[in-house]
């Protein structure tokens, strides 16, 4: 009978994250209301396959949200423009910033958790490290509109003296895993890069530009989509003191690493080609990423580790080979 009639909100239903939760979700016997734009035809095939309670356009859902948060136990906000390459910035901030902030408001007035994506993309080039301690905030300079939309609510949300029942905002860092295939560019190295190998034998790497890294030695904190579902729901269903928090493994690897995981999962031996990357990236290039879980660790007495690199790549390749064979 509880569980039966419990339900929750999951905004970016149809994406990448979104959807993996709201599988996660529905397995844990919640109905889930799901929001996004669903006329959009990149990722039909994904969420039409998840038994949705409803499904509500974006924009009707942020005209009168109180429709479907009075029957919600919590919203999970993930649905964003996350194109790092949108330079349109009015665009931004009423997709990733006000839109947030209507979110929030309506999960105040019912007094219901609400959890949302932040990123790791508000570090820009990692000159203030990569501690979600606040004391900090005010100097970190993102490297794209993007980062800066999601550090311009993050600023707003910490200073807030109304708030919902009980809130996390996660600075994703770099997330990877099965479900990503509708996000074209925006889809991770791991996705890329297998089918690279698959369709070429070889995966290409960018070449670095800076001393102090070799090609391909390039590093990013690869988090699987897996251990960010498992640690949006923990919050919801283990509340821990409110605020913004890291969501990385805590635990840097190289794209190298990455690469010969990927050839090791297929039986291959490596065939990497470094390529030059794109002029308009180069000054907008994230070197390194680690986050600093610390803050996580002590405030949430989360009780599961995260997936090393191999295992997150090796359980990935394992789906992608089912989906060829059926």
């Amino acid at each position: 009978m509880e569980n039966r009639f419990k339900t929750v909100v999951i905004t970016g239903a149809a994406g990448f994250i979104g959807g993996a939760l709201a599988r996660h979700a529905i397995q844990a016997g919640y109905r889930v209301i799901g929001v996004d734009d669903f006329e959009r035809g990149a990722n039909q095939q994904a969420w039409k396959s998840i038994p949705f309670l409803e499904c509500v356009h974006r924009t009707a859902f942020v005209a009168q949200p109180d429709l479907w948060l009075n029957q919600a136990d919590a919203v999970f906000h993930l649905g964003a423009r996350t194109d790092t390459f949108c330079l349109d910035t009015q665009l931004l901030k009423a997709l990733n910033l006000d839109y947030s902030k209507s979110l929030w408001q309506a999960a105040q007035r019912h007094n219901i958790p609400f959890i949302y994506a932040s990123s790791a993309a508000v570090y820009g080039e990692g000159e203030w490290g990569y501690s979600d301690n606040l004391d900090a905030i005010g100097n970190l300079r993102p490297l794209n509109p993007y980062g800066q939309s999601k550090l311009d609510f993050d600023r707003w949300a910490i200073a807030q003296t109304h708030s919902p029942a009980s809130w996390y905002g996660y600075r994703f860092f770099n997330v990877y895993g099965y479900g990503e295939h509708h996000k074209g560019k925006m889809a991770s190295v791991v996705w890329h890069g297998y089918h690279q190998i698959q369709e070429t034998g070889q995966i290409k790497l960018f070449r670095s530009y800076r001393e102090q890294y070799l090609d391909g030695e390039q590093e990013r904190d690869f988090i699987s989509v897996n251990d960010i579902v498992r640690v949006l729901w923990y919050s919801f269903q283990h509340p821990f003191a409110s605020g913004i928090y890291n969501l990385g493994t805590g635990q840097a690897r190289s794209f190298l690493d990455l690469a010969r995981g990927l050839f090791q999962s297929l039986n291959r031996e490596p065939n990497i080609e470094f390529i030059d990357m794109p002029l308009a990236l180069r000054e907008r290039y994230q070197y390194h990423t680690q986050a600093d879980m610390s803050r996580f660790t002590n405030a949430s007495a989360y009780p599961f580790p995260f997936q090393s690199l191999q295992q997150g790549i090796a359980g990935y390749v394992e789906q992608l080979h089912r989906d060829q064979k059926a």
